[in-house]
């Protein structure tokens, strides 16, 4: 039996086996005929998203935002689960080599949407799927994925396993299991905060709040429209904001002191519905920083934050330490038995 963690979120598509992890934008494209190709370029089906499923062909991802004339994202849950998820689960899923079936997957969703949405999430995945991908060179490959059992949980338990099990999904943190901890999980249009209580949930302590890290991208936007006179799609200011540059039409912007007021901005609002949320938590152990928001929003928010925050380890990617708690969860629960008998049935097209 094969095992995957894979996190569809609203900004990013990640999942890992415990070998190799995989992250691409959450977007898709319409598919279409590129007239020309180098060489040069790379070549591999991760770089060049291309497939078909349902008989419908779709680019996905940063190959999406490079060459599709139309693209699609989302900021809606319902939306997400509806038109996204079977699309970019099942991409994912597929491209990881010689992978799976019979497969076993461990996924999330926000806490506040968890009761609304996981029946119809896992009917989306569960069951026998096949998907094309088309190569650079013109050939293709189709593979076929049948997922067995699919396990949801709120996604910032994800970030709490990680730190509590080994790669193995054995117990190796036992004073975490005796702490009372609190998660906040910064995503792109959310975030998720949680507290375990000696690995017990706590419901009055978890929600799911609508300002993650795409209410300050929307800020930086809506300055540079107002300088450039340019509308910028939220999902190209990745590289932008991380390097604190932008060159539009030929000018260089500089975004740093975009960054400080809307990220300070953005930290307040984030701390003071924690203070809320977490008003009669005053005795929680430590604090965790997860999901992709965590690395820009850190130096704002930690000083906020009512209580002790574990630190951040600038060598870990933020947004994979819950998908890596899904595949940890994953070995815990099921075992990690794969054998060469369980490899995808795979066929040239």
């Amino acid at each position: 039996m094969e095992v995957l963690g894979i996190d569809v979120g609203f900004g990013f598509t990640k999942a890992t086996d415990g070998k190799e992890a995989i992250v691409f934008k959450s977007l898709l494209g319409e598919a279409t005929d590129i007239k020309f190709r180098t060489k040069i370029a790379k070549d591999s089906i991760k770089d060049n998203l291309h497939v078909t499923i349902d008989d419908k062909s779709y680019f996905v991802g940063d190959f999406a935002e490079l060459q599709s004339n139309i693209q699609q994202y989302t900021l809606n849950q319902e939306k997400l689960i509806s038109k996204f998820v079977k699309v970019l689960a099942l991409t994912i899923a597929g491209s990881f080599p010689e992978k799976y079936i019979p497969l076993n997957v461990v996924s999330g969703l926000p806490v506040g949407y968890l009761k609304k949405f996981y029946t119809n999430f896992t009917k989306i995945l569960m069951g026998q799927h096949e998907i094309t991908f088309h190569k650079a060179d013109g050939s293709q490959v189709t593979r076929r994925i049948n997922i067995n059992k699919v396990r949801m949980m709120p996604q910032p338990l994800g970030s709490v396993f990680n730190i509590l099990m080994d790669d193995n999904g054995k117990i190796a943190n036992k004073d975490l299991t005796k702490q009372k901890v609190g998660v906040v999980d910064i995503g792109f249009r959310t975030v998720d905060c949680t507290i375990m209580d000696q690995m017990r949930f706590v419901d009055r302590g978890s929600a799911t709040m609508d300002n993650g890290i795409s209410k300050s991208f929307s800020g930086i936007a809506q300055k540079l429209r107002e300088e450039t006179g340019v509308n910028l799609e939220l999902y190209r200011l990745y590289k932008a904001v991380e390097s604190g540059r932008i060159k539009i039409r030929g000018q260089e912007y500089a975004l740093d002191d975009i960054k400080t007021k809307v990220f300070s901005h953005s930290a307040e609002l984030i701390a003071n519905d924690i203070e809320r949320l977490w008003s009669d938590d005053w005795d929680i152990d430590n604090i965790i920083l997860t999901g992709g928001g965590a690395k820009a929003l850190g130096d704002y928010l930690i000083p906020l934050l009512p209580g002790t925050v574990m630190p951040i380890e600038d060598v870990v990617d933020p947004r994979l330490n819950n998908v890596f708690g899904y595949l940890k969860y994953a070995k815990y629960k099921w075992g990690n038995n794969s054998t060469t008998e369980t490899a995808t049935d795979e066929k040239a097209a």
